[in-house]
């Protein structure tokens, strides 16, 4: 059986994740798993508690884990490069830091995930793409969203898979993650 590589996009809200994954499993004929947070927050509210958020980061979870198998079911060795690949819009890490900066504290389950699961890459999304507003996102100013960068670029920094930073226009994002994949995880394309 071949081994699935997971590449989490991760950043603050409206720095092109999502686009980012949608760009990435495409150009390299995979699925990517969206936000778990999204599809609730538009169904529930954007009104939510600490409590929604192990509900949220248990859905995150569960999508990751369907896309992984569905990928792993796809995948045929003859047309993949490499290892089947799935990029993943939020894990955990997003949630813990939602949390705590929100809440000040965060669900045992989240940290237990973050322990517990194995991921390949980051790709981290900087705050140089202009705002865009829609019905679930809560900090446009600037500041909030560069300190919320910040606090992830720690989290990547003190942790052991490699991360790359993403930042520039959208071409600009795509072609430097395209990069870090290659190089990080050793295709030979």
């Amino acid at each position: 059986m071949q081994q699935l590589k997971k590449i989490v996009i991760i950043g603050p809200e409206s720095t092109g994740k999502s686009t980012l994954c949608e760009q990435l499993a495409n150009h390299y004929q995979t699925i990517w798993c969206r936000e778990y947070a999204r599809e609730y927050l538009l169904k529930h509210g954007t009104n939510y508690t600490y409590d929604n958020l192990l509900t949220i980061a248990k859905g995150q979870i569960e999508l990751e884990d369907k896309a992984a198998a569905s990928v792993l079911e796809h995948a045929a060795p003859t047309v993949t490069v490499g290892s089947p690949l799935l990029f993943i819009d939020t894990n955990m890490y997003v949630m813990k830091v939602w949390c705590e900066f929100v809440f000040d504290k965060c669900h045992q389950w989240i940290i237990e995930q973050i322990i517990n699961r194995h991921y390949d890459l980051y790709l981290l999304c900087n705050t140089d793409l202009p705002w865009v507003k829609d019905e679930l996102r809560e900090y446009p100013d600037l500041e909030t969203r560069e300190r919320l960068y910040h606090i992830y670029k720690d989290i990547m920094i003190n942790q052991n898979t490699p991360w790359a930073d993403i930042s520039g226009d959208y071409n600009e994002r795509f072609e430097k993650a395209k990069e870090a994949v290659e190089r990080d995880l050793k295709f030979e394309i």
